[in-house]
């Protein structure tokens, strides 16, 4: 039987030295992303910059492969932000992004010497101004808009309908005083102004409409602002997933700014875009077990030793995702069935009615594209191991995160 491998590296050598579940990026994938996003995302009429929404996949070996390509990163938690002053990331080219930022977060800002901070709300800039009256310390400020445009994806990642928790509307009182207390503040300064839309974005029709909203924020302004607009670009998890790719996203989106700029008779000091899971998701493979399989009156179940606990997202999200038997890539696929997990609930199911061979316990799957927000949302629910995260290429490995032990497990209980 022909066997799947990953940047060279057969699935069960790989499950056979590192365990199963297991996370397994293809190195060389993501090396491709990084570099079709650094040639894409440039402009002659205007400084560009990529941060890596680290949310989607956040380690200290990942932070350093984004770095090498001249990245910056956004994170949104002291957890996220202690990462990233871990690896070789300047501190710099990290940008703190979050609606609810606490007191000791915005304390470890200022006292990383971190410069870029993305406002939320009034109450946020309020403890900011004071912070920076308290450290002497300059910060430039981004605030984070609500566009009221709703992305054709899930409701629970649309981020910018009216309702949503994320951002202020530019007409709202409250953007109006935070201008008022940021222009009263000798250490705060207006970088400019953030959109993110939402995730898994395919229409190009909704990034144009947020375009048009942030260059009509500008005229308000003598000088030139910058302008971040998220991430949020779609990647194929399914056949039914269509997205552009990396090369003709980047230049609809610039093509489309720079008309509306000049339309306006504006520019831009800077051009940031946020991209997260399309530069991981397709890079990274899950694989997994099989164990017991089980027929039921309208199903036939094959289980696996994951689930819920390593991708939360076909639970939370009803997110879809494809498959394969890993050592029997060439078989027939002569079964319907669904993939299930371990864990004691009954929406621990991955995917459900798809095609696959006979099997038998101890044959491997593979889940394509989990390289976003599935070693991210992880968690240890059932008192669960946390998976191994390692990248292959050219035949080789390097583990990135350690497999947990159950010591890890009961590090900090107390007796």
């Amino acid at each position: 039987m022909t066997e799947l491998h990953i940047g060279g590296v057969a699935a069960s050598q790989l499950v056979a030295q590192y365990g199963s579940p297991l996370y397994v990026y293809d190195q060389q994938q993501l090396e491709t992303n990084l570099q079709a996003y650094k040639k894409a995302f440039q402009s002659d009429r205007f400084p560009t910059k990529i941060l890596y929404a680290s949310k989607a996949f956040q380690t200290v070996g990942m932070m350093n492969l984004v770095n090498q390509y001249g990245f910056g990163v956004d994170v949104v938690s002291a957890g996220e932000l202690y990462t990233a002053l871990q690896s070789d990331v300047p501190v710099d080219h990290i940008y703190f992004h979050g609606n609810n930022k606490s007191t000791e977060e915005l304390k470890m800002a200022f006292e990383s010497g971190m410069q870029h901070i993305v406002c939320d709300n009034l109450m946020e800039l309020t403890e900011l101004s004071q912070l920076a009256n308290d450290y002497k310390q300059p910060m430039q400020i981004m605030f984070r808009l609500n566009v009221g445009i709703e992305a054709h994806t899930h409701e629970y990642i649309v981020t910018t309908h009216i309702d949503s928790k994320f951002g202020m509307a530019y007409d709202s009182s409250d953007f109006k005083a935070c201008l008022e207390l940021l222009n009263d503040n000798d250490y705060l300064e207006l970088e400019g102004f953030h959109v993110h839309i939402g995730s898994q974005i395919f229409e190009m029709d909704a990034w144009y409409a947020a375009i048009d909203k942030m260059v009509s924020y500008l005229n308000d302004f003598d000088q030139p602002l910058t302008l971040n607009l998220g991430g949020g670009f779609g990647v194929r998890y399914t056949e039914d997933d269509k997205p552009l790719g990396i090369e003709e996203t980047m230049n609809q989106l610039l093509r489309y700014l720079d008309q509306s700029l000049t339309a306006a008779d504006l520019t831009v000091k800077e051009l940031i875009i946020e991209p997260g899971r399309s530069l991981v998701a397709e890079a990274g493979y899950t694989l997994y077990e099989i164990g017991y399989q089980k027929q039921t009156p309208n199903k036939t179940y094959y289980f696996v030793d994951g689930g819920m606990a390593d991708n939360i997202r076909p639970s939370l999200y009803q997110a879809k995702y494809s498959c394969d038997v890993a050592n029997k890539m060439d078989a027939e696929k002569t079964e319907h069935v669904t993939v299930a997990g371990k864990y004691c609930e009954s929406g621990d199911v991955l995917i459900q009615d798809v095609a696959l061979p006979k099997v038998e316990k101890g044959d491997l799957l593979v889940v394509y594209a989990t390289g976003a927000y599935g070693y991210s949302m992880s968690s240890n629910y059932n008192r669960s191991l946390t998976p191994a995260v390692v990248f292959a290429k050219d035949g080789q490995t390097t583990e990135i995160v350690k497999r947990q032990t159950y010591l890890d497990l009961l590090r900090n209980d107390l007796k």
